[in-house]
C-alpha cells in the first residue's frame, strides 16, 4: 500500500541545514496499525507530513497504491488526499466558527458531494461518535476529548484508507485520551491503515508495529524487526 525509499527531506534553518530525514525506506500493508516513536527533533512529524503529501521529499520515492505520488502535481497531490488520507492533529485545527456538525461536513462540501448525502454521512458520525447532543456546539464549547471526536469524524467523512495522526492524545487528559485511541483501534479493526505518531511507551505498545526513528533515521533495531515481520508475512 505504501513504499518508501531513500527519502530524504532538509530545511533550511538560519546558515544551517537540518537533516529531517535521511535514507528512509518503509513499507505500510493496507489495515496496519504503526505507531512512529522517538525524541524530539527526530524526524516524525516530517515522516508523516510525507506520508501525508502535505510535504515532499527532496530525494527518493513514495509510491501509495502503486502510484509514484511524491511527482504530483499539487492538484493530483490534493484530490489523493482529500479520497484516501484523513489526518488527526494533537491540536485539533477544528475551524472555530463552524459547529461540530459544520467541521465534520466540511470536507464532503470542499469535494461537491450533494447535500442529501452529506447530511446523511454527517448524521451517522454524529451518532458513531457520541456527538449527537453537541452538534450545533462550536469548538470553544466543546470538551477536548469531544473535539478530538470531531477532528476524527471529519477526517474520515470522505471513507479514506489511511488515517495519520500526529499526537492525537497530546492535549487530552488520559481518560479522553483513552477514548480517542480506542476510536482510532476501532477504525483499524474495520480495515483502516492507522499510522500515528506518538512519545507515549503505552500507546506504542498497543500498535502492531512500532518504528522508532533517531536523528531522521529509523533505528536500525526497529528496521531489523520490520524486515523480519515482513518476511514472516511473506511466508
Amino acid at each position: 500500500m505504501i513504499a518508501l525509499e531513500g527519502v530524504d527531506r532538509a530545511f533550511q534553518v538560519g546558515d544551517e541545514q537540518v537533516h529531517a530525514l535521511r535514507a528512509i525506506s518503509l513499507a505500510v500493508t493496507a489495515g496496519e496499525y504503526i505507531a512512529i516513536m522517538g525524541p524530539s527533533g527526530s524526524g516524525k512529524s516530517t515522516l508523516l507530513n510525507i506520508l501525508g503529501l502535505l510535504d515532499q521529499p527532496d530525494r527518493g520515492t513514495y509510491i501509495l497504491d502503486n502510484e509514484k505520488v511524491n511527482d504530483l502535481d499539487e492538484a493530483k497531490r490534493a484530490e489523493v488526499r482529500r479520497h484516501k488520507i484523513g489526518f488527526v492533529f494533537q491540536f485539533f485545527h477544528l475551524v472555530p466558527r463552524l459547529t461540530a456538525a459544520e467541521n465534520i461536513e466540511l470536507p464532503m462540501i470542499l469535494a461537491g458531494i450533494a447535500a442529501t448525502e452529506r447530511k446523511e454521512r454527517v448524521t451517522a458520525a454524529l451518532t458513531d461518535f457520541a456527538l449527537t447532543d453537541r452538534a450545533g456546539h462550536r469548538a470553544d464549547q466543546l470538551s477536548g476529548g469531544q473535539r478530538q471526536r470531531v477532528a476524527i469524524a471529519r477526517a474520515i467523512i470522505m471513507q479514506p484508507k489511511i488515517i495519520l495522526a500526529d499526537e492525537p492524545t497530546g492535549n487530552l487528559d488520559r481518560t479522553a485520551g483513552h477514548d480517542v485511541i480506542g476510536i482510532l483501534e476501532k477504525l483499524n479493526r474495520h480495515g483502516m491503515t492507522v499510522i500515528m505518531v506518538t512519545h507515549d511507551p503505552e500507546l506504542g505498545a498497543r500498535a502492531q508495529r512500532c518504528i522508532q526513528m533517531v536523528d531522521g533515521r529509523i533505528d536500525a533495531a526497529s528496521q531489523a524487526n520490520m524486515l523480519a515481520e515482513t518476511k514472516k508475512a511473506g511466508a
